[in-house]
């Protein structure tokens, strides 16, 4: 099935849940779940492939063992691709990422560093600019209130190297085009223009030799 983006349903679907967070409400629109919002994802994660790897869509429920709230069902559905990138769809609108969502300590010591040299640093700030500028934002699931240690204070990148992890992020209002095929390209339009992004972190960056990671 090609993609034909996401009826009014779904967000309203979504509008629902957000306002009957339960599994009475979950079991009497599961249906309304599998066709009008995890279909059309599906359709997305499928013509995405080609170029961005294989997607795989997160479970809708959520974890509350450690929360306070109990809410069983999650109000987004959110999915990553295998060559990098993240998709969500909730009744607040479409969202794409892309980046290092978290850092290890050995990640953390190789970004910092990077940021703090003169010309990868300065790559990076360049990287940051032009994705700001077309929209996106550049942020960090977590940041320092100060400097790390070791660097200083007045540091030309310090809100860079402040960071404990480094994503672009766009979000797009409801709109009539999330209804179309247009929604996909507002995606694919995201995740090339991000590109560059990842590959400076893949390069000065890379995985975790942690142990387990």
């Amino acid at each position: 099935m090609a993609f034909r983006g996401w009826p009014a349903e779904a967000i309203e679907f979504y509008e629902g849940l957000e306002a009957d967070n339960t599994r009475a409400y979950w079991s009497d629109h599961k249906q309304d779940y599998e066709e009008l919002v995890k279909g059309p994802m599906l359709a997305l994660l499928a013509d995405l492939e080609a170029d961005f790897g294989t997607g795989k869509i997160f479970r809708p429920y959520r974890d509350v063992r450690f929360s306070r709230d109990k809410s069983p069902y999650k109000t987004a559905i959110g999915a990553t691709l295998e060559r990098g990138g993240y998709v969500q769809f909730s009744g607040r609108g479409l969202a794409a990422g892309c980046g290092y969502y978290v850092m290890m300590p050995d990640q953390l010591e190789q970004y910092r560093r990077a940021v703090a040299d003169d010309v990868s640093g300065a790559d990076l700030e360049s990287l940051v600019a032009d994705l700001r500028r077309s929209g996106a934002d550049v942020t960090a699931r977590e940041t320092l209130r100060t400097a790390p240690k070791g660097y200083p204070k007045d540091h030309p990148r310090i809100d860079l190297l402040r960071h404990k992890g480094l994503i672009a992020w766009r979000e797009w209002p409801v709109a009539a085009w999330m209804g179309t095929a247009k929604a996909e390209q507002r995606v694919v339009d995201f995740l090339v223009g991000a590109r560059p992004l990842t590959a400076w972190l893949d390069k000065h960056v890379g995985p975790s030799a942690m142990p387990g990671r």
